[in-house]
């Protein structure tokens, strides 16, 4: 069995369908502590750091990047995560202290705190322009969200899974999921028995918590149809930020705006969004960026 965080990718009734399953327990509780959390804001960014690593697994080129962003008229506000093509996931909530009531299940309230909205999908395959799909957003609980995705804007029948368990001390104690994608040449019978299978299984937490890894997930769901495991892939929480990229962002924000910070004569502090790391730039540094730019 593989250790830490990890994804599985694999085929299916002779590669008709395509499968993706992951744990990230230990990358979530990572995002929990750097973002300081609430148990909500951790279940939404722990559901869309997990679809973010498979579908970020799905680009071809190496220097390809995907964000998914949720915007709700909700308390959370939104949630929004980046994933690359090396099994790498960096992510922040909105606003990571809201607290809201269980829902009717008893369940953490995902849907409640996000609201309704809209979920993007950007891909930068390094062209002039990236690749934006949107679609509005149907549950706000995030599975549902991106399987209605992949039918609406890409025509790509899926079924995605998700889920976050929280110790009562609020740390995770489970987290992943799995997303099943059905190729255009799916015979109607594959496709009719594997919606039977789907509408028996339990949820992707009850799955994890019964000490499931992604491999028998994937035999649960898949096994009558040939499943083929193709790969596994460690997976990891990752910034790659630098100070020289944040005072890329600082010089976005406009001439007369860094003209203003020099007339303070006062050292700006800026943080990532990211990883909550803090990067501080003098005055004369701040001279620097502008003469340069």
């Amino acid at each position: 069995m593989a250790a830490g965080d990890y994804m599985v990718r694999a085929t299916a009734a002779d590669d008709a369908i395509r499968a993706f399953a992951v744990t990230t327990r230990e990358l979530t509780e990572k995002a929990r502590a750097m973002h300081n959390t609430s148990p909500v804001a951790t279940a939404a960014l722990g559901r869309l750091m997990a679809a973010g690593l498979m579908m970020g697994s799905m680009m071809k080129g190496e220097d390809d990047l995907l964000t998914l962003k949720i915007a709700g008229d909700g308390p959370m506000g939104g949630v929004l995560v980046t994933a690359d093509a090396h099994f790498r996931v960096k992510g922040y909530v909105y606003k990571p202290e809201v607290l809201i009531g269980a829902n009717k299940r008893g369940k953490l309230d995902v849907g409640g705190a996000i609201g309704r909205g809209m979920l993007s999908v950007i891909r930068d395959l390094g062209l002039k322009e990236p690749y934006v799909g949107q679609t509005e957003l149907i549950s706000g609980e995030i599975a549902e969200d991106l399987t209605y995705y992949f039918a609406a804007s890409e025509q790509v029948p899926s079924s995605v899974g998700l889920g976050v368990l929280m110790e009562r001390d609020n740390t995770v104690r489970r987290a992943g999921g799995f997303i099943i994608q059905l190729m255009p040449y799916t015979s109607q019978e594959v496709i009719e028995e594997l919606e039977v299978r789907l509408a028996h299984v339990s949820s992707v937490t009850a799955m994890l918590d019964s000490g499931m890894m992604p491999e028998d997930i994937l035999a649960e769901l898949l096994g009558d149809f040939g499943l083929q495991i193709n790969d596994r892939q460690p997976v990891a929480y990752h910034c790659g930020c630098s100070k020289e990229r944040v005072s890329r962002a600082i010089l976005s924000i406009g001439k007369q705006e860094l003209l203003d910070m020099i007339s303070d004569g006062k050292p700006v502090e800026a943080g990532c969004q990211f990883c909550d790391k803090k990067y501080r730039f003098g005055v004369e540094e701040i001279k620097e960026m502008l003469a340069g730019a």
